[in-house]
């Protein structure tokens, strides 16, 4: 995996400890950490207007200890549906015989028509992140021809794999996560314009 795609990875908080040049992108996706969800640069501060009403005393009283309060609740792994997206690590290989997942798209797609998308020799998947948005799945080919920074491709449950995207390459595609930082900054332009302070 290209370094500075680790590099990216670590400033969005995720733990590459165990990340090696010796491994297949496969085995060093799904030797990634996150404790955490991430939110896309395009997020929509889902959710914030709840937490101020449920913390407002501490947001007149005590910004700083507001936000902190908040980064924790919103970078943790909560139950709440605020707009983000689920690293993922699981393999889908439906045209591989044998495989747990053989055949889970006939009827629908066939490998043939994928090849016409993605790059690869073998129409086979690890699934990288989830969202709750359109598309809700980006994945990367096992067999990309750029082990070190592969294509990113989403689909959507709807059209699962019937309709595929180009995302770019996914030293790029991690460029549309904030870090924890970035998102401050967002909700903090967003509550300051909204009581105009």
């Amino acid at each position: 995996m290209y370094t500075k795609i680790v590099e990216k990875l670590n400033i969005l908080g995720a733990n590459t400890d165990h990340v090696s040049v010796d491994k297949s992108f496969a085995e060093n996706w799904q030797s990634i950490e996150f404790n955490h969800y991430l939110y896309d640069k395009e997020w929509d501060v889902y959710g914030i207007d709840q937490f101020y009403e449920k913390n407002k005393d501490l947001y007149a009283s005590n910004k700083e200890n507001f936000y902190k309060d908040l980064i924790v609740h919103y970078f943790s792994n909560h139950e709440q549906t605020y707009g983000q997206d689920f690293y993922k690590d699981w393999l889908f290989t439906p045209f591989k015989k044998d495989s747990e997942d053989f055949g889970e798209l006939e009827g629908f797609t066939d490998e043939e028509e994928i090849k016409k998308l993605v790059q690869g020799t073998e129409m086979e998947f690890i699934c990288i992140l989830y969202s709750y948005g359109y598309p809700d799945h980006y994945f990367v080919c096992l067999t990309d021809p750029d082990q070190m920074n592969p294509t990113v491709y989403s689909t959507d449950h709807e059209v699962y794999f019937q309709e595929i995207e180009n995302e770019g390459k996914l030293e790029d595609f991690l460029d549309r996560y904030m870090t924890k930082e970035e998102f401050l900054e967002v909700v903090k332009e967003y509550l300051e314009s909204k009581f105009k302070e």
